[in-house]
């Protein structure tokens, strides 16, 4: 098996033809319709507005007491949600995935819930029992969505493990990772070991209610990744912020000792690294040569980062030394750093070391193409890219039409369930929509084209 993943990417050398980059000069506009790029041009113009991202919720219910529920839905569902959201049905969920299918991209899909670490911790089993719901759900519309998978044959799914499981016990599970030598009672062997077996998890460095709560937070993850495995859907763990990060890398190091072993087909797992943190090249590191040692399959899904402004007002409040990187140009060396050892990791592994460029910025994007033709790796191999749904079209769209394998985050749902969960991710992701600035004008220059009758744009 191991043999047949190495040789798959290791082909003699770099295909012959020499490598071209690809042009992001919003060539493959083409393919959309002149109404799509109106609104997306609309929307992100209004999304690097500060005071719309800063005061959106109030904005919000502001706008439904003026203009009553009914139109302000509707205003919200020609606009952002339109934009941003794949729909709230089954069948409006479809249609929009049929439409990326035509353009040559490929569905993520995200259930848009979660608890955020601030907020009051809900209250009992009941809200986290019915996020599991909405994750199995998630993970039959998924599979339902692609009968027949692609060429690398990965359906792919977000996955947030806080709303399974409450950021209070996350912080006090991170608290008892970063201590000298750890916690033996929380090894991943052995939360592998009770999520199997079912049975009761002693954890003396827990109280009661904390050990019941983490006891019914790993069936839930249990129940996630095996029907996922059943459906023959990867799970990608979101990463979050810092002081809840150690605790899901243990939940995800203990998935991936129980499903991501060559016999089970893996990796069912991936987690997600951050390359805005300081040491994430070293956790990253780390963590592929374990997986490496233990002969484990190893998926990663590398991405720059969204809470930078949260994590450095933390550190300031708290006295504490700032985790993440000194500026944008350090994350971008630290992500190409990261964006290389992975690369690497996959011309050695394969299929067993997938990846995933989760990036709308256009030289790291230039950086992996050119790497994995100089690395023998085939376009329909272990590497695929990921963007929003919504953002980054132009490189979404230049980079499906070349054949890479490329996915679109998509979140669904109601307008009641989705626009607070979009509100916040604009205000984590202030630097990708302000960074939008040039697909605003790339989709200027191709509405005035089209407005002018200029005549058709040949593709490139």
């Amino acid at each position: 098996m191991l043999w047949t993943c190495r040789a798959l990417c290791s082909q003699a050398g770099p295909s012959p033809g020499g490598w071209k980059p690809l042009s992001f000069d919003g060539g493959a506009f083409h393919l959309k319709g002149t109404g799509e790029l109106t609104r997306a041009l609309l929307v992100l113009r209004l999304c690097a507005w500060p005071p719309l991202v800063t005061h959106g919720l109030a904005l919000q219910a502001w706008s439904q007491r003026l203009l009553g529920s009914q139109l302000s839905g509707a205003l919200l569902r020609a606009s952002i949600y339109g934009q941003f959201v794949a729909g709230e049905t089954t069948e409006e969920v479809r249609g929009c995935v049929q439409q990326l299918q035509t353009l040559g991209l490929r569905p993520l899909l995200a259930v848009p819930t979660e608890e955020e670490p601030d907020s009051a911790v809900k209250t009992g089993e009941a809200w986290y029992e019915g996020n599991l719901r909405a994750m199995l759900r998630c993970v039959d519309l998924s599979r339902g969505l692609l009968e027949t998978p692609g060429p690398t044959g990965n359906i792919l799914m977000q996955l947030k493990i806080t709303a399974l499981m409450n950021t209070r016990l996350c912080k006090e599970l991170t608290s008892r990772v970063r201590r000298p030598g750890g916690s033996l009672e929380l090894s991943p062997e052995r939360l592998a070991e009770a999520m199997d077996s079912g049975r009761d998890l002693q954890v003396s460095c827990l109280n009661a209610e904390q050990t019941r709560h983490l006891q019914a937070s790993l069936s839930r993850l249990h129940r996630v990744v095996q029907h996922a495995r059943a459906q023959h859907v990867r799970l990608l763990v979101d990463a979050e912020y810092t002081c809840l990060n150690p605790a899901l890398s243990l939940l995800v190091a203990a998935l991936a000792t129980r499903w991501n072993s060559p016999r089970e087909g893996g990796p069912w797992v991936w987690n997600t690294y951050q390359a805005y943190l300081k040491d994430t090249y070293e956790q990253l590191r780390r963590d592929a040569e374990a997986a490496d040692r233990a002969g484990l399959a190893f998926g990663v899904k590398l991405v720059r980062g969204a809470y930078l402004d949260k994590e450095r007002e933390v550190a300031q409040l708290q006295g504490t030394e700032d985790p993440t990187q000194p500026d944008y140009k350090a994350t971008n060396q630290s992500y190409s750093r990261c964006l290389e050892l992975m690369l690497t990791q996959v011309s050695h592994r394969g299929p067993m070391c997938p990846l995933m460029v989760a990036s709308h910025n256009e030289d790291s994007v230039h950086q992996a193409t050119k790497r994995m033709w100089e690395l023998g790796i085939p376009l329909d191999g272990p590497v695929c890219f990921g963007q929003l749904l919504g953002m980054c079209d132009h490189v979404s769209l230049a980079l499906g039409q070349a054949g890479y394998a490329v996915y679109k985050s998509i979140p669904y749902g109601s307008l009641e369930e989705v626009i607070p969960y979009l509100i916040r991710r604009a205000q984590e992701n202030r630097s990708v929509l302000r960074g939008a600035r040039r697909e605003q004008e790339l989709l200027s220059q191709e509405l005035r084209r089209r407005l002018l009758g200029r005549g058709l744009r040949v593709p490139h």
